[in-house]
């Protein structure tokens, strides 16, 4: 009984180790680049828990501490952005859920033109956290025990997810350049994972979409002015290829439209705008994965156009109550 139990934990654990730690290396550019890497939304077994380091290096002419991408024509900002947390996976009525939290912090610096004004500032510290949750309403049922793990296979699977930003992060109301935002904002969305092909490690595919509104409340506080935004759509996709049991990449796109914003009723452009990237995961061991991105927006020749490139450099360490029995059980 114990040889078979050891079996179906090794056989389970890896499926288990590269899911926990590709879903909760995603915990990274909700602040920054509004994106979250493909495979965040793949799911394991209840209980799990990590907590990411992830390091992100992004310059253009947005803030990119403010999701909803108010673009400064002729501004030019440099940030480094890090960025800690926490997840943890359970289920609801036999449904696969996640709860995260994610802290930014770091500095922003640039020159912002502003009301006729010019600024030539620099911000550091702490940003807005946010608060994510994710319920899956189409798919397989929850993982609860190894049985579930060895049987997963995604095939066509929705989730519903909302975020939630919560405004104490630091701002200062005398110039245009904060970690914080002043307001309160966050997104409603859909997340959709299609299995294409088998599902054995290292021969995984996948198609992933992430169709989601943005919704943000208003700075009243904004140099002494109202500062206004409209709902903004954001569209991502990814296509991701397992290389081997340990290595995965990913292509990665983009589509932001509408969030006009409006200072004092006078307005400024609607973005209409796309972004490409690419992203590589690697395992490196039972409780480590290390995630690499690029991502730059591609229609950005026009003043008004959102212009935006980082890279993103991400270290997640994951654990599990079943890990560690199995691992337990390997070595009595």
């Amino acid at each position: 009984m114990k040889q078979v139990t050891e079996r179906m934990a090794g056989a389970a654990w890896r499926r288990l180790v590269p899911v926990m730690a590709i879903a909760m290396s995603a915990l990274v550019t909700l602040p920054t680049m509004a994106q979250v890497p493909g495979r965040f939304y793949w799911k394991t077994l209840d209980g799990g828990n990590a907590v990411p380091l992830i390091v992100n290096s992004i310059s253009g002419n947005t803030n990119p501490f403010d999701p909803a991408h108010v673009v400064v024509p002729g501004a030019s900002f440099d940030a480094t952005v890090a960025l800690t947390g926490y997840a943890h996976t359970f289920s609801v009525f036999d449904r696969s859920a996640m709860a995260a939290i994610l802290l930014p912090m770091g500095r922003v610096s640039g020159d912002v033109t502003v009301a006729g004004r010019t600024f030539n500032q620099s911000a550091d510290g702490f940003g807005d956290p946010m608060l994510e949750f994710d319920i899956n309403i189409l798919g397989p049922k929850a993982q609860k025990n190894l049985a579930d793990v060895l049987r997963y296979e995604p095939g066509f699977s929705v989730d519903l997810l909302a975020d939630l930003a919560l405004p104490i992060g630091e701002y200062h109301n005398d110039q245009p350049l904060n970690l914080g935002q002043n307001r309160w904002y966050g997104r409603v969305g859909m997340p959709v994972v299609w299995q294409l092909g088998s599902w054995v490690p290292g021969q995984r595919t996948t198609l992933e979409l992430l169709p989601a509104v943005w919704l943000f409340g208003n700075n009243t506080d904004y140099l002494g002015q109202t500062l206004k935004t409209d709902p903004m759509f954001q569209l991502d996709a990814h296509l991701t290829r397992d290389f081997t049991d340990r290595f995965w990449g990913a292509i990665d796109a983009s589509w932001y439209s509408g969030g006009q914003a409006s200072i004092n009723g006078v307005a400024g452009e609607k973005l209409n705008n796309l972004g490409v990237g690419l992203t590589l995961g690697y395992q490196i061991n039972d409780s480590l994965n290390l995630t690499f991105g690029y991502k730059s927006t591609v229609n950005d020749n026009a003043p008004g156009d959102l212009r935006m490139n980082g890279f993103m450099l991400s270290l997640v360490y994951g654990w599990h109550p079943l890990i560690e029995g199995s691992r337990r059980l390997k070595s009595e």
